[in-house]
C-alpha cells in the first residue's frame, strides 16, 4: 500500500505543537510540552482522573469487495530527553563518559555555543498490511521500542573533551488492534485501538513530564483499502447515518484524504476530508493554526540573539528559521492572499 499521497498531510499533523513561536526553548510556552495525541501509560493515567488516556480508538466504515485488503500504519513521536553535562575532571587515558565524573547542567556554553537540555523527539510507525475486513478476524500487534541511552561529546576549539550531550529514551510498548464488524449490505464498522502497555507510575506517579518519556506523542493513523472505499464519517453515503453516527472515536477522528475514497487519515486534531497543504506553504510552521505569513514575517522580527538561541537549540526549529530567512519576496507576496477561483452569480442576483 502506497501511503506517499497522504504523508504531507500526516507529517504536519505529526508535528503539530512540537514547538511554538517564538521557537526559543527558554520561551515559557516551549518549556512545558503541549501535544496533540498523547497516548499515556494506563498508570499514569489512573493516577489522573480525566486529564489523560491510555488509549486512541478509531472507528470508520468501510465498503468491501471480493479479496479487499486494509493496511494499517500508526505513526507517533517518542519524546527523547537530552541532558547536558560537564565533566568534573578529564582522564586523559579514558575519555569516555562512563570513566568520568559527570556533572549536569542547565546551560554550557564552549566557544560561544551554547547547549541546554530539551525534550527532542524521534518519528515512530508501525504498519500491519494485510488486514481481510470480510474475515471479522479480530487481529492484535504489540509493537516494542526499547530503552536507550546515546552520549555524544562536546569538545571544545582545541579538541579537548568539556562536555556531553546525554539522549535518554525510555522503553515505550503498545499494542495495535484491529477488527471489523458487519453493518449492512457490504458495509462494515472497521475499528483501531492503540493501547499504551509501558509500565511507569510506580516510580513517577505525578510527573507529567516523565510520563511524556512513556508516552505516544502526535499520534494518528493512517488506513488504506485495495478493493473496497471508505464511507465518509462527516458526510456519509444515503442510507449510513446512522451508522456512521454509531461509530465511537476517541482521541481521533477519521476523514478521507483523497477522492476515490481508498485511504483515510484518523487525526488528532479537527480536519475536514480531503485536506490538502496549500502550495504556497513554505513548509512546516509546527502551527497549523496559525497564519504562515503573520508567523514567518514574526520570525524575522527576532533579535539575533534569539535567533542565536534557536540555532543552538534544536534541528528542527534551526531549519525552520534558515528557511524562513530564505524566503524570496514574491513568495511572500504570495502568502499574502491567493484567489482559487471566481463563480458567476445567476443573472438578478445581488
Amino acid at each position: 500500500m502506497n501511503f506517499a499521497r497522504v504523508e504531507e498531510i500526516a507529517g504536519a499533523v505529526l508535528y503539530e505543537g512540537y514547538m511554538l513561536y517564538p521557537y526559543r526553548p527558554s520561551a515559557i510556552k516551549n518549556q512545558q510540552r503541549w501535544n496533540f495525541g498523547v497516548v499515556c501509560p494506563e498508570s499514569y493515567c489512573a493516577s489522573q482522573p480525566g486529564s489523560e488516556s491510555s488509549c486512541m480508538q478509531t472507528q470508520c466504515l468501510l465498503r468491501t469487495i471480493t479479496h479487499s485488503r486494509v493496511a494499517v500504519k500508526i505513526r507517533f513521536l517518542q519524546i527523547v530527553q537530552r541532558l547536558i553535562g560537564r565533566y568534573g575532571h578529564q582522564d586523559p587515558e579514558s575519555p569516555s563518559a562512563a570513566a568520568n565524573g559527570l556533572e549536569y547542567l542547565d546551560r554550557l556554553e564552549v566557544d560561544r555555543h551554547v547547549h541546554r537540555p530539551l525534550q527532542e523527539a524521534v518519528e515512530r510507525a508501525v504498519t500491519y498490511e494485510e488486514f481481510d475486513p470480510i474475515s471479522l478476524e479480530l487481529r492484535a500487534m504489540e509493537f516494542c521500542f526499547p530503552a536507550e541511552e546515546l552520549i555524544e561529546e562536546i569538545r571544545d576549539a582545541r579538541g579537548n573533551i568539556v562536555g556531553a550531550i546525554i539522549r535518554q529514551q525510555k522503553e515505550l510498548r503498545g499494542r495495535i488492534t484491529i477488527g471489523a464488524e458487519p453493518c449492512r449490505d457490504d458495509v462494515v464498522r472497521l475499528t483501531i485501538r492503540i493501547d499504551n502497555l509501558g509500565n511507569f507510575a510506580a516510580d513517577h506517579p505525578l510527573n507529567r513530564d516523565a510520563a511524556l518519556l512513556h508516552s505516544l506523542v502526535s499520534t494518528h493513523i493512517i488506513l488504506g483499502v485495495e478493493n473496497g472505499e471508505f464511507l465518509s464519517s462527516l458526510d456519509p453515503s444515503v442510507g449510513y447515518e446512522d451508522a456512521a453516527s454509531a461509530c465511537e472515536n476517541i482521541g481521533a477522528w477519521p476523514v478521507l484524504v483523497d477522492d476515490d475514497a481508498a485511504m483515510m487519515l484518523a487525526s488528532p486534531i479537527i480536519l475536514y476530508d480531503n485536506p490538502q497543504i496549500a502550495p504556497e506553504s513554505a513548509g512546516n510552521l509546527f502551527d497549523g493554526t496559525e497564519i504562515d505569513e503573520i508567523l514567518s514575517l514574526r520570525i524575522l522580527t527576532l533579535t539575533d540573539d534569539e535567533k542565536t538561541e534557536i540555532r543552538q537549540s534544536d534541528d528542527r526549529a534551526r531549519e525552520l528559521l534558515e528557511r524562513t530567512e530564505s524566503i524570496p519576496n514574491e513568495q511572500f507576496f504570495k502568502l499574502h492572499g491567493v484567489l482559487r477561483a471566481l463563480n458567476s452569480l445567476p443573472e438578478g442576483s445581488k
